[in-house]
């Protein structure tokens, strides 16, 4: 009976050890993951710009508070970016009740960051079933647009700011229609990047999150809540055809605080002409 009481009490403290590093790892400085990438239509003259991406924050769980979110708004400070892209997702759980309270705590320390041409933002599934008003609203206050199927300008980028598909949201024909009344390199903002309407071929780059690229991913069986279908777009660089779509995990987590095999990351991607 001793034996198989160690035996047991073993296997308790392994799965413990697991429990709590996989916390950890969810609590993690990202990673800092660089591209580069070529753009059509890039203005004469113009010179690159690089661009951070950061997705679902998922402010309110266990992995991430306001002063985990400070040290990665200076984590970012720290690179210097000319833009701030922020994929969505900024509420954990569906709380409408604290999704004021949390919006404001996510606004005020996305308000540190300090890019020569600004931040912007959209909408992830997470806020839309939540409160949109609530993060729109309180982005609004601290002075970054929240853009849904429209667009705007920064330096030589026209931003193309699309709704978020899962929820149903997204509207290509109105982003485009916005993104052709202005003049520059276009790049796509989004939450989901599955999108299966098609994009227009000007669009050199789209840039999402969501999938947290499995958040927990275990050995033989690979990340444990994503589908077969959206694997495609799971995580990192996926190049269609002429466009180059970049997937983060993102910095905070979904339903468990827990990170296995899929560590936080954010993206800088430095965009300019084409080589000729």
């Amino acid at each position: 009976m001793s034996r198989i009481l160690r035996f047991v009490a073993g296997l308790v403290l392994i799965g413990l050890a697991l429990l709590i590093g996989s916390y950890a790892a969810s609590r993690a400085d990202p990673i800092v993951r660089r591209l580069t990438v070529a753009l059509p239509d890039w203005p004469q003259g113009a010179a690159p710009v690089t661009l951070a991406l950061l997705t679902d924050i998922h402010l309110g769980n266990a992995s991430m508070d306001r002063a985990r979110l400070d040290r990665i708004v200076d984590q970012v400070n720290a690179l210097k970016p000319d833009l701030v892209l922020l994929g969505g997702d900024f509420l954990a759980e569906y709380d409408k009740a604290k999704a004021p309270v949390r919006s404001r705590l996510v606004a005020e320390s996305l308000a540190r960051l300090q890019a020569p041409l600004g931040t912007v933002a959209v909408l992830g599934n997470h806020d839309y079933n939540t409160d949109p008003q609530a993060v729109t609203r309180a982005f609004a206050r601290v002075g970054i647009p929240v853009l849904q199927n429209t667009a705007l300008q920064r330096g030589p980028i026209v931003i193309g700011g699309l709704g978020d598909f899962d929820t149903g949201h997204a509207d290509v024909a109105a982003m485009s229609v916005a993104m052709a009344k202005l003049r520059g390199a276009d790049v796509v903002l989004t939450h989901t990047p599955d999108i299966p309407t098609p994009l227009p071929g000007t669009i050199g780059l789209l840039l999402a999150g969501h999938l947290h690229c499995g958040q927990i991913v275990l050995p033989l069986l690979g990340p444990i809540s994503v589908s077969p279908t959206q694997r495609r777009y799971l995580c990192g660089v996926v190049h269609d055809g002429n466009r180059t779509v970049v997937v983060s995990a993102g910095l905070g987590t979904s339903t468990l605080p827990l990170r296995v095999h899929a560590p936080p990351d954010l993206w800088l991607v430095t965009v300019g002409p084409a080589k000729r």
